[in-house]
């Protein structure tokens, strides 16, 4: 293409509308379906949040009620997909056996639950099986047996439950609540666009779930949670966390939890994960991993002006609630997929394939030679 300006990583280039997420970078605001992220963690739930999502409005009484009985008739495992999830060896990163959970269940599940009109009853149901899909892989690879859902329990208060074996407290569920509303949605983000490319060649909505985990599985998406936490146990004491950053940015090394491409000032993501994090250490009496990650904060914005994103304190709450480290990344496609299904739809609903242009930088008048004569 003649004087085609190349946006590299797609940065800024607006591929297409929507009305379920708006992103204010430089304000620090993240609105779902008009609806400020600080006040949907203060007063809202997951479950109320999906519906918010998937339908663009918030739900009466008795329209949750019923959203909440939909998702936990949806949570039990097909029998066959919990003789595959046996078969899978247990060191196999968690992310991978949810990639291939989400492809396998695709087989196990009516095919009404897929089409393009009707996938809302796939939403709800990859929403509420995810959760059942990493927790009985996490049981399975402890040589234990997964422990079945409880109807009784919310959507996060029983994701702990089957993890841990015990009922959570009201303040842990509520913290794991939280976080995520937190990780919902975040607009065309690198695992909703794949969703969205998938399901504009009229693909199943499982396929474009199972394109939006495979690209949450690399570790510039996913994962930052998880070497913030690595970060944070290698320097061991607060005393140590100024030189240890202080070396990182001489060495120019990436800080993983500090800057993003849309947010211009603080995170309002990361604000509230302060505050839970903060909560969850003074609860657990554990307060050593919450005060390096300050001290942190304080150093890497004195010296390169960057504000925490998200992962800076996701990883510190989901540590203190008993989630061992490698499945940060599945309770994030937990809350994700809810995010995920509800862009599917709208992408099925007003669809043009996703099939954009690319700058040729190669040769074009090459001469074939015979292979006898090369």
């Amino acid at each position: 293409m003649e004087n085609a300006t190349v946006a590299r990583g797609l940065a800024d280039v607006v591929v297409g509308t929507s009305n379920i997420t708006f992103i204010d970078g430089k304000g620090g605001r993240l609105i779902y379906r008009g609806f400020d992220i600080r006040d949907l963690a203060k007063f809202s739930t997951f479950e109320e949040t999906c519906y918010l999502l998937w339908y663009g409005r918030l739900p009466k009484a008795s329209e949750l009620e019923q959203l909440q009985a939909k998702l936990v008739s949806r949570r039990e495992l097909p029998s066959g997909l919990e003789t595959l999830l046996e078969a899978i060896p247990p060191k196999t990163p968690p992310m991978e056996v949810l990639r291939t959970g989400v492809s396998a269940l695709s087989s196990f599940d009516p095919e009404d639950l897929k089409r393009p009109e009707s996938s809302i009853g796939g939403a709800l149901r990859l929403t509420a099986i995810l959760p059942t899909v990493i927790a009985a892989y996490h049981r399975l690879r402890q040589g234990g047996r997964p422990l079945a859902p409880r109807a009784d329990l919310g959507h996060a208060a029983n994701l702990l439950y089957m993890l841990l074996g015990k009922e959570p407290s009201a303040e842990d569920a509520k913290a794991l609540d939280v976080a995520l509303i937190l990780h919902a949605d975040h607009e065309f983000n690198a695992s909703t666009f794949s969703a969205r490319v998938t399901a504009s060649t009229l693909s199943d909505l499982y396929s474009a779930v199972t394109s939006a985990i495979g690209t949450l599985k690399g570790p510039l998406h996913g994962g930052a949670n998880e070497e913030v936490m690595r970060m944070v146990h290698e320097i061991g004491s607060v005393e140590d966390a100024e030189a240890y950053v202080t070396q990182k940015i001489a060495r120019h090394e990436k800080i993983m939890g500090f800057g993003h491409r849309v947010y211009k000032v603080d995170d309002p993501r990361a604000t509230i994960l302060r505050e839970y994090a903060r909560r969850l250490a003074q609860e657990k009496g554990d307060p050593k991993t919450y005060v390096v990650l300050r001290e942190i904060e304080e150093v890497v914005h004195h010296e390169k002006g960057l504000y925490p994103n998200v992962d800076l304190y996701s990883g510190a709450c989901y540590e203190s609630l008993g989630i061992p480290s490698d499945l940060f990344t599945p309770v994030f496609a937990v809350s994700r997929v809810s995010g995920w299904t509800a862009h599917v739809l709208e992408q099925y609903a007003d669809n043009r394939i996703i099939r954009p242009a690319s700058e040729y930088t190669g040769p074009v008048d090459c001469r074939y030679v015979p292979i006898d004569q090369r």
